[in-house]
């Protein structure tokens, strides 16, 4: 299953010096198990019932686009992190992975994964850290429901995450 894993640039470092993603506290911003699973986003039931009509490209889309949204939590939790946002498309074993209730697309993977089994690595051009820093400023008030906050989130969102093959993740370290 084609899973998107949210993390930021110094967590994709350890990644790369470790050889793979593992769960630990430093997802606890997305979700509760965090510390057992990695928290990743990924085409659940629950997507494909809300997008009916989209293909599966469609619907990849929207998970990664979850997944880009919760690198914002991730951020806010780090302050010391450069402010671009970092999706890993991964293939896991179907078995690995089961909901996780924190949104459509949420899902918990309960395994480790090896960047070897990492597809692509998708990153924030650099030039837009003021967007998605002022997206991660707004995160409490857009919870809140403010709008204007809201639209800071969107702001982010409205910039397309870069496509790197993982053999490039030394270049962008």
């Amino acid at each position: 299953m084609r899973v998107y894993l949210p993390v930021t640039l110094p967590l994709l470092a350890a990644a790369h010096s470790d050889g793979a993603l593992r769960p630990g506290e430093w997802a606890k911003p997305l979700h509760d198990d965090a510390a057992a699973a990695l928290v990743g986003y990924a085409v659940t039931p629950a997507v494909r019932e809300w997008y009916v009509e989209g293909d599966l490209e469609e619907l990849e889309f929207t998970a990664m686009t979850d997944a880009a949204q919760a690198v914002l939590r991730l951020l806010a939790a780090d302050p010391s992190a450069p402010r671009r946002r970092v999706v890993l498309a991964a293939d896991v074993p179907d078995g690995a992975v089961r909901p996780a209730g924190g949104g459509r697309s949420q899902v918990l993977v309960a395994a480790d994964v090896a960047l070897a089994g990492v597809a692509s690595v998708h990153v924030d051009e650099a030039g837009v850290e003021g967007t998605v820093e002022a997206a991660v400023a707004a995160l409490p008030a857009a919870d809140a429901g403010d709008d204007d906050a809201q639209f800071a989130l969107d702001e982010a969102e409205a910039n397309d995450l870069l496509w790197y093959d993982v053999t490039e993740i030394p270049d962008l370290l």
